[in-house]
């Protein structure tokens, strides 16, 4: 004859002990790796105005200067350049004084800079809040980009500053100016994608950005007009994205130099490629992160 266990009935005290436990939870992915959840990144949007503003707030703590840095340090580049390449090696500045050219050109570039070193370590500088609460860490990068719009209104100041007194009015091609700015952040979000999904898996990127920046600024026509570059191949140039960038700064401000045309619509493609496939892989990669920084 078989025989059942018999069922203890629970006590007060197991009740009591089963109420009180903590629940568990348990966070798993709920859409694959190619989704990239734009209802979930507008549901945690507030998280990405406290991001902006925690970076901002880290760059100018206990500083003499303080915002003044977005200035001076574009201003003594414009200065040591116009020396070099303006009036040493003359270089051709499409008719506009060479302060006002390289200034243009620097501008975007400097943006560019700031924001995708800001962006590419993002991941690793925010280990302790990846490794203890979820979010959406798209907005890590997206907010080291967003972040350093504020040292380009700065920077651009002394800017609108230079043109009268080189004798240079914009014209109407100015409304076109804020097409070019969210062009270089599309492009500094698209790089950072990558370079910080893949710092977080090799720690060898924080130290060849550095390096790749160096080499992408005289690879960019900032000290240079895109003149110099043989007609046939100036279509092949604007797959630098920030080819079609720097330009476009200088013909919506001074009106010289190249507009819209095929260069600009080559570096408007290579953007998109660059930024879905960022977007891609670090979703992709989103998954392990916790584990790998």
């Amino acid at each position: 004859m078989n025989r059942r266990p018999a069922r203890h009935a629970m006590t007060t005290t197991d009740v009591t002990m089963a109420y009180l436990q903590p629940p568990v939870w348990i966070i798993r992915p709920q859409r694959a790796w190619w989704d990239i959840g734009l209802s979930e990144l507008w549901t945690y949007r507030e998280l990405l105005y406290f991001l902006v503003w925690r970076d901002i707030k880290i760059r100018y703590k206990q500083t003499v200067v303080g915002a003044g840095w977005a200035v001076l340090q574009p201003l003594a580049t414009m200065a040591l350049f116009t020396l070099f390449f303006g009036r040493l090696a003359r270089l051709p500045s499409e008719g506009v004084p060479y302060p006002v050219f390289f200034y243009a050109g620097l501008l975007p570039w400097t943006y560019f800079a700031s924001s995708l070193a800001a962006a590419t370590n993002s991941t690793v500088e925010h280990e302790r809040i990846i490794t203890k609460v979820y979010f959406p860490r798209l907005f890590l990068p997206l907010a080291g980009v967003l972040g350093s719009l504020l040292d380009l209104g700065i920077a651009s100041l002394l800017l609108f500053a230079l043109l009268p007194v080189y004798g240079i009015v914009p014209g109407v091609r100015l409304a076109t100016l804020p097409l070019f700015v969210a062009l270089a952040m599309v492009t500094a979000f698209g790089v950072g994608l990558w370079l910080s999904a893949l710092n977080a898996l090799y720690r060898d990127v924080r130290y060849a950005v550095p390096f790749l920046i160096q080499l992408w600024l005289f690879a960019s026509p900032v000290a240079y007009s895109t003149s110099l570059v043989p007609e046939p191949w100036r279509w092949a140039y604007g797959l630098n994205p920030m080819a079609g960038v720097v330009e476009g700064f200088r013909w919506a401000l001074t009106g010289r130099g190249a507009g819209p045309g095929v260069a600009l619509a080559v570096s408007v493609l290579a953007v998109l490629v660059v930024v879905v496939g960022g977007l891609l892989y670090f979703r992709k990669v989103e998954a392990t992160m916790a584990d790998m920084v």
